[in-house]
């Protein structure tokens, strides 16, 4: 017992007292089962993700069960995010009507190239997928599905919104991020620098990296009045249907419809803060954004 709560007190969650303690360990348990969707997750498992008591993590599920935030399997008894908080994160997910405002776009996009299309937006110093349009082709994404991050930087989508951020911003990031993407292989300042300077002159992101074995992806800027970036819309397919004879169309379109969003954007978008110190550090996801 002794041990476990030490392992609590090194975590920064330890303890019973009312207060920030007790909504960090509430937090982490909730972004344990978000990594357990759609299955659920067993107390045992949720504990060793999130460096607690099993006790302590079986009373913030009960907790977390009475305010509909959190549901048990009656079969399998795994605990899962439940549709509730599904709907508050719907919310939360449509800063200022901005998934509102692209989701038109979004449609008429993977209609007409046939590919999977995401809403990209900043968040501190990560890009979040905040929608995206599924088309035919299977394919893998730093991002994942709605709701998965990745450092700026890494991919065509969070690229794009990087380089054309005011340079103060952009370079707070750039800093902040180098160590973070590191761990990509070809990621590195020198590269980070090269594309940025690459698609600030070419208006978007396109070049593979190559991370991502047999994947490609453009992506251009969603750019307001000022010509800061509030987002990105971003096309993540297979390397073969991204050759040079179709790379021109396929930014052509985005670009357009980029062009009809930026205008209409709100300049108190909450996708326009200034990054926070100290976020943690992202995992890549399973989809190409």
């Amino acid at each position: 017992m002794k041990i476990a709560a030490n392992r609590e007190m090194q975590a920064g969650i330890a303890g019973d007292t009312p207060g920030t303690g007790t909504l960090q360990r509430a937090f982490a348990v909730i972004r344990a089962l978000a990594a357990t969707q759609p299955e659920g997750g067993r107390v045992t498992r949720l504990a060793k993700a999130v460096g607690l008591t099993q006790g302590t993590v079986h009373r913030i599920l009960q907790s977390l069960m009475a305010e509909g935030i959190v549901e048990q399997d009656e079969n399998s008894k795994l605990y899962r995010l439940s549709v509730d908080f599904f709907a508050l994160a719907a919310q939360a997910g449509n800063p200022n009507g901005m998934r509102t405002l692209c989701r038109p776009a979004l449609l008429r996009l993977c209609a007409s190239l046939g590919d999977t299309i995401f809403l990209l937006v900043k968040s501190g110093f990560d890009a979040v997928c905040l929608d995206m349009c599924e088309g035919p082709f299977p394919i893998r994404s730093f991002t994942g599905d709605i709701g998965g991050r990745v450092a700026l930087g890494v991919g065509q989508g969070s690229l794009a919104i990087l380089a054309f951020l005011p340079e103060a911003e952009r370079e707070e990031i750039i800093r902040f991020n180098v160590p973070r993407i590191r761990g990509y292989g070809v990621l590195d300042e020198v590269y980070l620098r090269t594309e940025i300077e690459r698609v600030r002159q070419l208006g978007y992101a396109g070049r593979n990296s190559g991370v991502l074995d047999g994947m490609a992806g453009v992506a251009v800027p969603i750019l307001d009045r000022t010509g800061v970036a509030v987002g990105a819309l971003s096309v993540g397919t297979l390397a073969a249907r991204l050759g040079e004879d179709r790379l021109p169309m396929v930014v052509e379109l985005l670009k357009r419809q980029a062009d009809a969003i930026g205008p209409q954007t709100n300049p108190f978008d909450v996708a326009r803060r200034r990054p926070l110190h100290g976020l943690a550090g992202a995992v890549p996801g399973e989809r190409m954004g």
